[in-house]
């Protein structure tokens, strides 16, 4: 993989990484926790900023896509890259939609437990951020 196509990927991967490091497992579970945040008003937020989360991811998807195919990758780059993708692709398709649904209900003023999808949608992140990981890794070892 030449080494300006390892830096952009990497760099890509762990900007993705800390944008879902800092919404997914600071933002969303402490804004419940501030004083005033009723379940609504939470989920509204949350509403909003995961949908910015999820554009930002998808460009940074696309960019690593494009780095990582201009750059010969090995094969563990080429894994790596499809897997994270793949996260994604499930997380907006799949899951996202259910975890709409489901919170237009709440807004509406049912009274509903955690979800499945909440759970998915939780594993998820957790894997791609493991991926996020070992693709940042693993790009700019190339790149030296």
């Amino acid at each position: 993989m030449s080494a300006s196509s390892a830096a952009l990927a990497g760099a890509a991967a762990f900007t993705w990484l800390g944008m879902v490091l800092a919404i997914s497992f600071l933002e969303a579970p402490l804004k419940f926790r501030a004083p005033g945040v009723t379940v609504p008003l939470g989920l509204g937020i949350g509403r909003l900023v995961f949908r910015a989360l999820n554009i930002a991811e998808a460009v940074l998807a696309v960019a690593v896509v494009v780095a990582v195919a201009t750059g010969s990758p090995t094969d563990a780059v080429t894994v790596l890259t499809a897997a994270v993708v793949v996260v994604l692709a499930v997380q907006l398709i799949a899951v996202r939609p259910a975890l709409n649904r489901r919170s237009d209900r709440v807004l509406a003023g049912e009274d509903l437990p955690r979800s499945r999808a909440h759970h998915a949608y939780i594993a998820l992140e957790l894997l791609k951020t493991a991926g996020l990981v070992a693709l940042g890794v693993t790009t700019l070892a190339a790149a030296v």
